[in-house]
């Protein structure tokens, strides 16, 4: 088998799995209240297999288009995505409270999805030509100042989750760029002390952290999300009540089909359901990282690595929230929970995974290109005297001897 075959295959298996898995939980979550609401029980379903459909052409394109094409559109991807975020705030639809989407006729599009990839891309870029970040005045320009601006517009629609994601996944790239513990650390810290400060001045971020440490104390009111997804866990069992058969999602579990849909996962499919979730994802977040550590090529090794993290990051941020083991964020499943731009988005990601797997450096030397000016990789060439004096002297045996074969002929 080709090198990054396996892994391939592996991927596109929990991916397309997990694709189609999330068609049958939206449609199990949203069937009845869709039903109720306009008479098409498929209305939610139909939506989303668009978006998926429309995500795996993406992720066919992306696995067949040369991934160091995206180091030449990182610029603009950053740019685009800051303008789209600086308009959401502006013209965006306001949905509970929160602006964070952007509507062109039937389409709706959230900014935040592409502003993960884009900052991707041009981190993976900006390590893999320059030396790793060594102090935290060098990690603050500009790969610190570019995350404020991100996390700063992101607070602003309010976004934390992505925020969270967006932090997680820079950590990862920068840990596989080189940067030392201390320094990322130290980075992580002052990321942290400002989410505290972002979530203490928010009412409703408070509220969700004390709800958090104890739920059940206000049941109805800011606990009330949390303890009905814990009773939609603890319903299901071991082997669930059955598929559609879940009582939450009628009118009990808010955003059942959205970011709570595990819990609807764990009461109708029980904790064997669950259970293959987990580790599907666990199983993508293996693979993924396995491409970043074979891809010899710098640019695609920190890309491997943000991408895989930045799907992965956001399930367990999800799954812990539903579980009760993290504060609830708004972050979404990927591939399984409803949501058009979260699920394409994933599905290019995928593609660009498949892509850095399929290439694994095989083009490229094992030679960093931190110190080139452009980013390409270099061939390999020995750089010790004793390495030259050896071809040299490899050089000199053979030239003896054709010498000597010179001489012996008549």
């Amino acid at each position: 088998m080709k090198r990054g075959q396996l892994e391939s295959s592996v991927l596109i298996l929990v991916t397309l799995g997990l694709v189609a898995f999330g068609l049958v939980m939206v449609y199990s979550a949203t069937s009845a209240s869709a039903a109720l609401a306009n008479g098409d029980p498929a209305y939610y379903l139909k939506r989303q297999a668009i978006y998926a459909v429309l995500g795996i052409a993406l992720m066919v394109v992306a696995s067949r288009l040369d991934f160091h094409v995206l180091r030449r559109l990182a610029p603009v991807l950053v740019v685009t995505s800051i303008g789209l975020l600086l308009a959401v705030l502006v013209i965006g639809q306001s949905v509970n409270g929160a602006r964070r989407w952007l509507t062109f006729g039937p389409a709706v599009f959230q900014p935040s999805e592409l502003a993960k990839l884009a900052l991707a891309i041009w981190a993976a870029s900006y390590l893999a030509r320059r030396r790793p970040p060594q102090s935290l005045s060098e990690l603050w320009r500009p790969v610190g100042l570019l995350t404020v601006v991100f996390c700063g517009l992101l607070l602003l629609e309010p976004d934390l989750g992505t925020a969270i994601a967006i932090v997680a996944m820079l950590a990862a790239m920068l840990l596989v760029a080189g940067t030392p513990g201390r320094t990322l650390g130290g980075g992580l810290g002052i990321a942290a002390a400002l989410g505290l400060l972002a979530i203490w001045f928010e009412p409703y971020r408070r509220a969700r952290i004390f709800s958090f440490l104890n739920p059940w104390q206000d049941a109805q009111g800011a606990g009330f999300q949390t303890v009905q997804a814990m009773i939609g866990l603890g319903s299901g069992g071991i082997f669930g009540v059955g598929l559609g058969q879940s009582v939450q999602k009628a009118n009990y579990l808010p955003e059942a089909h959205t970011d709570m849909i595990f819990a609807i996962i764990g009461e109708e499919l029980g904790l064997v359901g669950a259970a293959a979730v987990i580790l599907a994802y666990c199983t993508f977040a293996y693979v993924g990282l396995k491409i970043a550590l074979q891809c010899k090529d710098p640019f695609g090794k920190r890309l491997a690595a943000g991408l895989t993290v930045l799907v992965s990051g956001q399930a367990a941020i999800n799954l812990a929230a539903v579980m009760g083991l993290a504060p609830l964020t708004g972050i979404p499943l990927p591939f399984v929970s409803y949501g058009g731009s979260s699920l394409v988005v994933a599905l290019a990601s995928v593609g660009i995974l498949l892509n850095i797997a399929g290439d694994a450096g095989a083009k490229s030397a094992s030679v960093s290109d931190r110190d080139r000016g452009d980013g390409r990789a270099r061939a390999a060439r020995p750089r010790s005297r004793g390495g030259a004096a050896r071809s040299r002297s490899t050089r000199d045996v053979r030239r003896v001897a054709g010498s000597r074969r010179s001489a012996s002929r008549p």
